[in-house]
């Protein structure tokens, strides 16, 4: 604790400035937990869900792991995914990831990083699939961010297909899935227009998203 004493110096300044703000904040907040959002992130320290997207504690469920990845063999994933949509009945789904990710850098370039290595497959299988769309003429940073964005638009793909989501459109439930991507440079976050709200609408919308990357540079 001795070591770690800023933090809670830092914690009692954050909670006391919520208290001013709003003195019954946290009493309100203990009794309840009703988000519309769940949040599928980067665990990048850079990148801290609630505050980009200015949302106060209590309005965002949050899911973070390397390269923002969707993995239908992840049951932490699959158990938060179920928990968020069939207890706290969340309306919207973001997977967001961000540019510069270090671990879809490091697929990109085929370096070794040890046990995280076994984690990003899923994004090496990404970049497997789309290896067409990149040129032997585009430089490391434009080929990362692409391989970012191309991997969120998979994610998405991949939340769409679990049993859970179909499940909730099967049964009527509103739930909208959402792929973002976060510029670090510049605190600002993108949408990447794949927006996708019925099974009908998984393949048109995801194709539609990939071909828009084709006609842009970055």
């Amino acid at each position: 604790m001795r070591a770690l004493k800023q933090l809670f110096e830092n914690n009692r300044t954050w909670a006391e400035s919520i208290r001013q703000a709003d003195p019954e904040f946290f009493q309100k907040l203990s009794r309840q937990q009703s988000p519309s959002y769940l949040w599928i992130g980067c665990s990048d320290s850079r990148v801290p869900a609630n505050q980009i997207a200015g949302l106060l504690p209590g309005e965002m469920f949050v899911h973070r792991n390397i390269a923002n990845v969707v993995s239908h063999s992840d049951l932490n994933c699959l158990s938060v995914l179920q928990f968020a949509v069939e207890v706290l009945k969340i309306k919207h789904i973001i997977v967001c990831g961000h540019y510069g990710c270090a671990g879809v850098s490091a697929v990109q370039r085929g370096e070794r990083l040890g046990l995280a290595d076994h984690w990003l497959c899923h994004v090496e299988n990404v970049r497997q699939k789309h290896a067409s769309r990149f040129s032997p003429t585009d430089d490391e940073a434009h080929k990362t961010n692409r391989l970012c964005e191309l991997n969120v638009i998979e994610q998405v793909v991949n939340v769409c297909h679990t049993t859970i989501s179909q499940g909730a459109w099967q049964r009527g439930q509103e739930l909208t899935v959402h792929g973002w991507v976060y510029g670090v440079e510049d605190g600002l976050l993108r949408d990447l227009n794949v927006t996708i709200g019925g099974l009908d609408e998984i393949t048109p919308v995801s194709d539609a998203a990939i071909a828009s990357l084709a006609s842009q540079s970055r």
